[in-house]
């Protein structure tokens, strides 16, 4: 439920009325909003610009801001992208981000502890093995644990975009 009593942010009047939060800003420097006002007192001001402006009453910088058939568009492509990602999500490409973490973060548990079991594994198959030996396996693995708890977003795109070069 909207309430028309409280304040909102320009991106979110934008996206209520079909427009870009640039646009709610040049509004709002033109005076036809007053900044700080209600959602409901924002809705009144505009719906009033918008009706000045279908009645000719306004023409020049205005009219070319809120050419409707751009926002149409606007809104059409808007719809397209949810009905397309709503479908990925059905198919099961897409996914929340915090399942995606959880599911991380649980690999991540499982396979640290595979890492963990390794020196105590070499022992045992292989008793020869000094302590020197263990430690320099050890720091190895931490090295790899280090390396994937350090990895970020933007990590794993700079490794795609040197695999494509």
């Amino acid at each position: 439920m909207i309430d028309l009593e409280k304040k909102t942010t320009q991106a979110r009047f934008g996206q209520l009325v079909g427009i870009t939060q640039p646009a709610v800003s040049g509004l709002l420097m033109r005076g036809v909003m007053v900044a700080g006002d209600t959602l409901g007192n924002w809705l009144l001001s505009y719906c009033g610009h918008i009706r000045d402006i279908a009645a000719g009453r306004q023409a020049g910088e205005d009219a070319r801001t809120l050419d409707p058939a751009e926002e149409k568009a606007r809104l059409y492509a808007a719809q397209a992208d949810k009905i397309e990602m709503e479908n990925a999500v059905a198919r099961g490409e897409l996914a929340p981000v915090s399942v995606l973490e959880d599911v991380l973060t649980r690999a991540g548990t499982k396979v640290s502890a595979a890492m963990d079991a390794i020196p105590t594994a070499l022992k045992r198959r292989l008793p020869n093995l000094t302590d020197a030996d263990l430690t320099i396996v050890r720091r190895e693995l931490a090295k790899a644990r280090n390396a994937v708890a350090s990895l970020s977003l933007e990590d794993l795109e700079a490794d795609e975009e040197n695999e494509g070069e």
